[in-house]
């Protein structure tokens, strides 16, 4: 990004920067954790997850403030407005994906008889494309690489993939272990969750793409909304 007349704005993008990554940084490790503490039935480390997940909000409070006062003091335009709008929008949304692992590790306590559910073994597999989506789409942020971005729009796919096929072998192994369904149901809600991160993750990208670009990513290979055809 090229440098301001007014170094003190460069220092202001330059922390709303910072702050995005953190939350990015603290969303990785909620997510790896929750997944963990699944796993292992590890009902402490869940509950840190759940415990952690204020500082995700105290920070997306910080972003908010610092970027209402961006643009209240520097008046930001063109590349710049859409750099700190992207930074509001996207606090939001890493907020909310360290609201859905949250809500994984909430899950934890309810899950029995584990070494019955095979989804079990393939949860871990979905939560690390996910969580590999959040990291890519904050390091496209940073570098505001909108190559990048479309690379984690493309990896959805997986995800959804991975909660299709944990779908149906829950409701089969409901329908085979009728004992199991109250277990299986909470399984469920952890791929569901799993699955959203994914969306936003996505989400992400598509600001991202936006803020680099200045184009909405279903406009990449049509500018302007022209038909291509004329």
């Amino acid at each position: 990004m090229a440098e301001h007349t007014v170094k003190a704005f460069d220092s202001d993008i330059g922390q709303l920067r910072g702050l995005i990554a953190e939350m990015g940084g603290l969303a990785e490790v909620a997510i790896t954790d929750a997944i963990e503490a699944l796993v292992h039935h590890d009902e402490v480390k869940a509950l840190t997850v759940v415990e952690n997940d204020a500082k995700l909000d105290a920070l997306e409070a910080d972003v908010d403030r610092l970027a209402v006062r961006i643009i209240a003091l520097r008046a930001p335009m063109a590349d710049d407005l859409r750099d700190v709008i992207a930074a509001l929008k996207i606090s939001g949304v890493v907020e909310r994906i360290g609201d859905y692992a949250k809500n994984i590790a909430k899950r934890v306590g309810h899950i029995e008889e584990r070494r019955k559910f095979e989804p079990l073994t393939l949860i871990p597999a979905m939560a690390g494309i996910a969580q590999s989506m959040v990291r890519d789409v904050l390091n496209a942020y940073g570098a505001r690489d909108p190559v990048l971005a479309v690379e984690v729009i493309n990896r959805d796919d997986k995800v959804d993939n991975f909660f299709d096929s944990i779908f149906r072998n829950l409701v089969t192994h409901m329908m085979e272990n009728p004992a199991t369904i109250s277990s299986a149901a909470q399984l469920l809600f952890v791929a569901r969750n799993l699955e959203r991160i994914g969306d936003h993750a996505t989400n992400v990208a598509e600001m991202v793409y936006f803020a680099a670009t200045g184009l909405y990513y279903s406009e990449r290979d049509n500018p302007g909304g022209l038909d291509k055809g004329i």
